[in-house]
């Protein structure tokens, strides 16, 4: 259209001729004859009027002809509607087609419109990443055997990916599960092969990260949750059943699956550090690699982009941990892998949620902590807090003739006698507990001068028992009278005389 508007300045002002015209815009002359007889046609002539933009004149010069149907057009939109039904094909629905339209097209010329339609109907978008934003993780649908050099059991490996959004640098490793534990550890190991942390994860709905998918507020994992919360990412699961979410992703997937499984499809591997080592191996000559449509490779392009713009790794390694509800015991004890924990009696009966590591049990209630003990694999099997404990059964545990006695000291020298007796007479020592508890009672009933005084006489009389000194309180013996002293007499026979 510009070298048109040029075409009818050059004839209107300046006057030149057809050749003059073409030898200035560079065109043959017969191109330059066929515009001006289109314009004449179309009653156009220069100047142009200020509404006749490009799109205009070339509706006005070049008008388009609808071409005749060579077959009538399949309904696409039901064609697309079907599809999603299962068992439904393309095929299927060419051959509905044709039943109804005999005329109609081919099978070939029925997938190359369907296609043409859908591209019309879901544009793609490109995203533009910026340095160290996304990281984009799944697994691969190809997987590794590992075979086993005893027995020859094959076992099948998981292939996990992640890349990074603005470099496409990628790395891979394989797990036996993809399990949450298998899941967060490949994360780690990631992380610490980038060398930095980015700030969003992108991930699919698998189980290991989502609880619950949905669309608007999709339920983490609770151990994805920690792992988010340790290295201070967020965490966007992508849209159920929509890989464009996770694109990037996708395309290293496929990378992978074409340069470096497929190459290691025939090699037979007997452990996952083997095979490891392999994929490792091919995976530096990955990232080495020359880009199709930009410069440099994806190692160069991290170094350029993601490297710098990454946040720095935690100081302490993620220690995974597992989560789990428990109802807490009429004990104030809840049970982890047949051992229990004590947490504090007034949540008797609630549900707490523990947090399991390989070393600690994390309880928490309401999302605050309440308690934490060090995880037991020796027989012992009760773990309890004293401070758990209700008060009065902190008074029964705590009871002791230790205790007991320092009480008694306290009120006086006999008391603890008494005590000490108690203990003495009988065959095991706790059963004096209740008799020395009912006898440092007496000093709150009355007081600790008189428990101490009817001890006192307890202990010359030698009666220990608890009824004897409450009785020696309650009626206390009356002082014995000044005996006077005896006259020397011949008759009086002393106690010499009897030995």
């Amino acid at each position: 259209m510009r070298k048109i508007r040029e075409v009818l300045r050059l004839k209107a002002e300046a006057r030149l001729s057809d050749r003059e015209i073409a030898a200035a815009i560079g065109s043959a002359r017969s191109t330059v004859q066929e515009c001006l007889r289109r314009a004449r046609a179309a009653g156009i002539a220069w100047p142009l009027p200020p509404e006749c933009d490009e799109e205009a004149l070339a509706a006005h010069l070049y008008p388009h002809a609808p071409t005749p149907a060579r077959y009538p057009t399949p309904d696409f939109a039901t064609v697309h509607a079907e599809l999603a039904r299962k068992g439904v094909t393309r095929m299927l629905l060419w051959q509905e087609y044709r039943a109804r339209h005999p005329d109609g097209c081919q099978y070939s010329a029925f997938c190359r419109d369907y296609d043409a339609w859908r591209g019309r109907q879901d544009p793609v978008m490109r995203f533009e990443h910026a340095p160290g934003d996304k990281l984009f993780v799944d697994y691969a649908g190809l997987t590794m055997s590992i075979v086993d050099r005893a027995s020859g059991e094959v076992q099948t490996a998981q292939i996990f990916v992640a890349a990074l959004g603005a470099s496409s640098f990628t790395y891979l490793e394989a797990t036996l599960t993809q399990t949450v534990a298998d899941w967060l550890g490949a994360h780690v190991r990631a992380f610490e092969y980038f060398g930095g942390v980015t700030q969003v994860i992108v991930i699919d709905n698998l189980r290991s990260g989502v609880a619950r998918a949905c669309r608007y507020e999709p339920d983490l994992n609770p151990s994805y949750q920690d792992f988010a919360a340790h290295y201070g990412v967020a965490v966007l699961p992508s849209r159920v059943r929509k890989p464009r979410d996770k694109a990037k992703v996708e395309v290293a997937v496929q990378g992978i699956e074409r340069w470096i499984l497929a190459p290691l499809r025939h090699c037979t591997f007997f452990s996952l550090a083997e095979l490891n080592a392999a994929l490792w191996a091919a995976l530096e000559r990955y990232n080495d690699r020359p880009l199709s449509r930009e410069d440099g490779t994806r190692r160069s392009r991290y170094l350029e982009l993601d490297r710098p713009a990454l946040k720095p790794l935690p100081a302490q390694r993620f220690q995974y941990a597992t989560w789990k509800k428990a109802k807490v015991h009429l004990d104030y004890h809840v049970e982890v892998e047949r051992r229990y924990y004590s947490v504090p009696y007034r949540l008797i009966g609630k549900t707490v949620d523990l947090r399991l590591t390989r070393h600690m049990v994390e309880v928490f209630y309401r999302g605050q902590p309440v308690a934490t003990h060090l995880r037991q694999d020796g027989p012992r099997r009760f773990n309890t807090d004293p401070a758990h404990r209700p008060e009065r059964h902190r008074a029964v545990i705590e009871l002791n003739h230790e205790r007991l006695l320092e009480r008694a000291e306290a009120i006086g020298p006999a008391t603890a006698t008494v005590l000490r007796e108690q203990v003495h007479r009988r065959t095991h020592p706790d059963e004096a507990l209740r008799t020395s508890l009912g006898i440092l009672r007496l000093a709150h009933d009355f007081s600790t001068g008189a428990l101490e005084q009817a001890c006192t006489h307890a202990v010359e009389l030698r009666t220990y028992s608890y009824r004897a000194i409450r009785a020696l309180i309650v009626a206390p013996p009356a002082p014995a009278p000044e005996s006077s002293p005896t006259p020397a007499h011949d008759n009086v026979r002393g106690a010499r005389y009897f030995t």
